[in-house]
């Protein structure tokens, strides 16, 4: 290290740290190449009038960039200290405690030891919340003071206390701890979360707060620089930087995903994705990860989106979602040609639900819906999503072509029954419900209804539970919706009792055998949890 420091100083006073000091020889050529280099130099330099009417031509373009990126300071990089000073006092950290068990967590093994272990293997200082307890001081006798469950993010969404931050965050929580950046801490109140979107929104107790600007996710590009600001592994107001890698990216349910390379870690989740204009265009939510910390992938919800599912969350504590009633899947190359498309597009209906709005509208498995509101239906997964956010009782048009006819029907939007999908208002005093075999089943990805007494008869059935909707674990195991369960762990089930019974008995980190049937079918796959 000592020679490093010494060459580069060396090299800072023009000379190399092996030789002596200059001569007056050695002066004498630096002398004449000096002045040779300055000769050249203006032989080659343009006429001052040349290049002030080369850079008017350039004026308006130069001015349009610099307008819409902060000053690079001459690094070739942006400079983000101005939004980090604008947006910064709009996030918040948030802590998920939950009632201490009735016994004595031995120390080292409570739920922040991996997290005490990272900060001890780096030398980092473990960052204190003010409910923690000193490393040497015993626990206390009485479990009546909530412990940390978990450490989030969230950023201010209006100046009377309102917060936006992920469902996973808040998810099981006793009760809510808000730190501004100012350090001052509220208790939240749970206003309502909605687990298919990751979306929550809680409240605390306060008036004057700096609210977010919120930015049009339309005009977001690929390639744009983002800033994400959060509190990961507990580091509260933590900045990382990025592009936005890809728009619209699918990984399951409702959602298209914002992918950026911005590094995002357990902390993060919550916190806000901030354009150059110091505007929110996402909620930071997932990453891809074999490791369980960042590997250059990260997901974030359109901040348009998670607007839509707050106004409901603020409006009435929950999320009402549409529903037709069809089974679908993606319609190929091989579909398109034989029924004259031309190009693979729209959702293939694979089945539909008897009695279903689908099933009264007149669509048949085999139809193609192209179109739905006038909304064209690139993907398969375009459906889902655009119904799910129709209100339910809507009288909607579908266009669909049946065998290389186009056919427009007419269908009236049911709404998808998710009383277990949106979270219980646990938090800040609500009533939490029990375990229930809805909520159960969600640990494995999927959300059962039992069969109708129609269905029953059609399916020629005693029993079983039908999939209404699944998410990645369910789905990298094979299911799909529609498809009926008729055993989980080897044991038959027929109604939710049933299932409910079986599940008390099998940990939810554990792989879950499962029998179902689809169409004709009976099939066996096991359902491994995400860890």
């Amino acid at each position: 290290m000592r020679s490093a420091i010494t060459l580069l100083d060396s090299l800072a006073l023009g000379r190399s740290p092996l030789s002596p000091a200059p001569s007056k020889r050695w002066m004498t050529w630096l002398l004449t190449g000096t002045l040779l280099a300055a000769t050249v130099g203006w032989g080659f330099s343009k006429p001052a009038h040349a290049a002030t009417t080369a850079n008017a031509s350039n004026a308006s373009n130069a001015a349009s960039v610099s307008a819409a990126m902060p000053a690079n300071n001459g690094r070739g990089l942006p400079d983000f200290t101005d939004l980090v000073d604008l947006v910064g006092p709009s996030v918040v950290n948030i802590r998920n405690l939950e009632k201490a068990s009735a016994h004595a967590t031995p120390e080292g093994e409570g739920p922040n030891a991996d997290m005490e272990e990272f900060f001890r293997r780096f030398g980092i200082p473990m960052p204190k919340s003010p409910r923690q307890r000193g490393p040497r001081q015993p626990a206390p006798e009485a479990d009546d003071e909530p412990q940390t469950k978990g450490v989030g993010s969230g950023f201010i969404l209006t100046s009377d206390g309102y917060v936006l931050t992920n469902a996973h965050v808040v998810d099981g929580a006793d009760e809510l701890l808000v730190t501004l950046p100012d350090q001052r801490e509220f208790k939240a109140k749970l206003i309502g979360a909605d687990k298919r979107s990751d979306v929550a929104v809680v409240k605390i107790e306060a008036t004057g707060l700096p609210a977010v600007k919120l930015g049009d996710v339309s005009k977001l590009r690929v390639g744009e620089w983002v800033i994400a600001i959060g509190s990961p592994f507990g580091l509260e107001n933590s900045v990382t930087a990025g592009i936005v890698s890809a728009k619209g990216r699918d990984t399951g349910d409702y959602l298209p995903f914002i992918q950026t390379d911005v590094a995002i870690n357990p902390g993060n989740s919550g916190g806000p994705l901030i354009n150059m204009r110091g505007e929110v265009v996402g909620i930071n939510s997932q990453i891809y990860s074999r490791s369980g910390g960042y590997m250059g992938i990260a997901f974030s919800i359109p901040i348009d989106e998670a607007t839509r599912v707050s106004d409901q969350l603020r409006a009435q504590g929950r999320v009402s979602r549409g529903r037709i009633g069809v089974q679908i899947d993606q319609v190929t190359k091989e579909v398109a040609e034989s029924m004259g498309l031309a190009k693979a597009q729209g959702a293939l209906v694979r089945g539909v639900e008897t009695g279903s709005p689908a099933d009264k509208a007149g669509i048949e498995a085999g139809d193609v819906i192209l179109k739905f509101d006038g909304k064209e239906i690139n993907k398969s997964i375009d459906l889902p999503r655009i119904v799910g956010n129709t209100k339910p009782g809507t009288r909607s048009t579908i266009s669909v072509n049946r065998r290389g006819a186009a056919k427009e029907l007419n269908v009236v939007v049911a709404e998808i029954e998710e009383e277990n999908a949106n979270a219980t208002a646990k938090a800040g005093g609500a009533e939490g419900g029990k375990s229930n075999a809805k909520n159960l089943a969600q640990n494995w990805g999927l959300t059962l209804s039992e069969l109708s007494a129609d269905q029953k008869r059609e399916l020629k059935l005693r029993g079983g539970l039908y999939v209404n909707s699944i998410t990645e674990a369910a789905a990298r195991a094979g299911l799909r919706e529609g498809d009926v369960l008729l055993a989980v762990a080897n044991v038959e089930v027929a109604s939710l009792k049933d299932l409910d019974a079986v599940l008390q008995k099998v940990p939810p980190t554990k792989p879950l055998p499962v029998l179902y049937r689809r169409g004709d079918w009976t099939n066996f796959t096991v359902i491994k949890p995400l860890k």
